[in-house]
């Protein structure tokens, strides 16, 4: 059996070495050259545990990496699914794109997987058109199926190894087929259902992640009102065996919780109630994380906001993933208020990307009197005592020092 991957971002990667590495015949398919050719030189094109090692284990068993499609038995499509911000809606044109060239070259009988995230129906609406234009008849000509990723940055190869997973397809058999395919490396279980079903349960999933964080930041700005240590109770309210609150933060970022509730806002108006009130609170956090920044500088007596310095630009901690992460929203909020000066930091992050970002942590910090924690880096909670002389916003409550302010 021959699969082609198409996309080799951080989910595409992460899965056509896995594949290759359980014995798989691969071929990744990448339209940025660039991408290509770092992979083709033995580099991987981002940073994340355990990847170089699953990379030489793929290479050893001939993995390829090009810019072309090619023929194959199943083609497993993984480019990105954002969402339209003007109507909430998904932008299927990357997986429209995907699934035109892959028809251009596959055979009959082959079995398109779209492992991109999608709201419900998606396939439907974008996908099946596409076959019936070209005179192929889904379930005869080809099969398609619907097998959503479920891996985080940070524990990709760990998750993809042991979560958990759902396949979507027209025909039992076939998603049985795409089953076996999977099971090469997965130890989760797998269930096999219709690819609308598929398409609901991962947005669902996200969706519910992103309605819990969002209790958690109100209940932030709830305690802040009357002066009130949000993390002691939610602390105090996890002791009933029936509760589990998360730990509010800066913001929601990443690929998936982000994006994915906007699916179901965007489909189902006035129905996504509870799902756009998460949504508007999580948005909102930068904002209230900015708030505090003006708070805690008019109490320390801080008039110049270039003395303030953001550790962290990713979405989440030890990763080098910059997507909508909070530390981005913040300094777009900046923006509409016509402040600019404030220092960046994050020691994944190795380009210059933002104004006034620094790439030596030492500097950074001697540049700036107020530290913003925004990202819990495992270089940060090592290096705490550094933060000593230094007034400090811990938004992730990972900082336990007498100078330091919270949520």
């Amino acid at each position: 059996m021959k699969v082609n991957v198409i996309g080799l971002g951080y989910i595409g990667l992460p899965t056509a070495l896995i594949l290759a590495a359980h014995g798989t015949t691969v071929i990744g398919t990448d339209k940025n050259l660039a991408v290509v050719e770092k992979l083709n030189g033995g580099i991987v094109s981002f940073d994340e545990e355990g990847l170089q090692g699953l990379f030489q284990q793929a290479v050893n068993n001939q993995i390829k990496f090009t810019t072309e499609y090619q023929k194959a038995d199943i083609y497993i499509v993984a480019v990105p699914t954002p969402y339209i911000k003007r109507d909430k809606k998904v932008n299927a044109s990357y997986v429209i794109s995907a699934v035109k060239e892959v028809l251009e070259v596959c055979g009959k009988g082959a079995v398109i997987v779209i492992e991109s995230t999608v709201s419900p129906g998606t396939i439907n609406k974008f996908v099946r058109p596409l076959i019936a234009e070209k005179g192929l008849r889904c379930g005869e000509d080809l099969h398609l199926v619907h097998a959503p990723e479920r891996i985080i940055p940070g524990s990709m190869i760990k998750e993809l190894e042991n979560n958990n997973r759902t396949i979507g397809a027209d025909d039992v058999e076939v998603g049985n087929k795409v089953k076996a395919l999977y099971k090469t490396f997965c130890k989760g279980e797998i269930a096999v259902t219709d690819i609308k079903t598929a398409e609901m349960t991962k947005v669902v999933e996200n969706t519910y992640r992103d309605i819990n964080i969002a209790f958690a930041n109100e209940l932030a700005k709830i305690c802040r009102s009357d002066n009130m240590n949000v993390y002691e109770i939610i602390n105090i309210a996890n002791m009933h065996p029936r509760v589990n609150i998360l730990t509010p933060g800066p913001g929601v970022g990443g690929h998936c919780i982000s994006v994915d509730p906007w699916f179901l806002v965007g489909d189902y108006p006035g129905l996504a109630n509870i799902i756009l009130a998460a949504r508007k609170i999580n948005d909102s956090m930068p904002e209230f994380v900015l708030e505090r920044i003006s708070e805690i500088m008019e109490m320390k007596g801080i008039t110049d906001v270039s003395r303030v310095g953001l550790y962290g630009l990713t979405y989440k901690e030890n990763v080098d993933d910059i997507r909508e992460s909070p530390t981005l929203q913040l300094l777009e909020c900046m923006r509409k208020h016509l402040a600019r000066g404030i220092k960046v930091y994050d020691p994944f992050v190795h380009e210059n990307i933002v104004e006034s970002q620094y790439q030596d942590f030492d500097e950074f910090l001697q540049a700036v009197d107020l530290v913003v924690i925004m990202v819990g880096h495992r270089q940060i909670i090592e290096n705490m005592e550094s933060l000593s002389d230094k007034t400090v916003l811990d938004t992730r409550n990972v900082c336990q020092l007498a100078n330091v302010y919270k949520l």
